[in-house]
């Protein structure tokens, strides 16, 4: 079965402190749900109209895995502290087999 990456892009971010408790919330529970962090930060390079924004790329067993942990509750609990201190895109694609 083909793992599942969970890709977050932030456009902005207008709440740090807001963020950092996001980070402190939303860490344990992607751990929980079987995610494993594989890059987090600015881009080293940006090409062809890329954006230098905040990137997160979490890898998870599968698709399955990633869309749990997204929609558990612990997550959620997290989410709601992100309310109008960032524009972002989360996305859940399926790795390669």
């Amino acid at each position: 079965m083909a793992k599942g990456y969970w890709v977050t892009f932030y456009r902005s971010i207008t709440n740090h402190s807001a963020l950092a408790e996001y980070a402190s919330l939303a860490g344990p529970a992607i751990e929980a749900g079987g995610g494993r962090f594989l890059a987090r930060g600015t881009p080293a390079k940006a090409y062809q109209g890329g954006l230098h924004q905040r990137v997160v790329l979490i890898e998870f067993e599968n698709v399955e895995k990633a869309v749990q942990t997204y929609e558990s509750t612990a997550y959620q609990a997290a989410v709601k502290v992100l309310e109008a201190a960032v524009e972002r895109e989360v996305i859940i694609v399926e790795g390669m087999e």
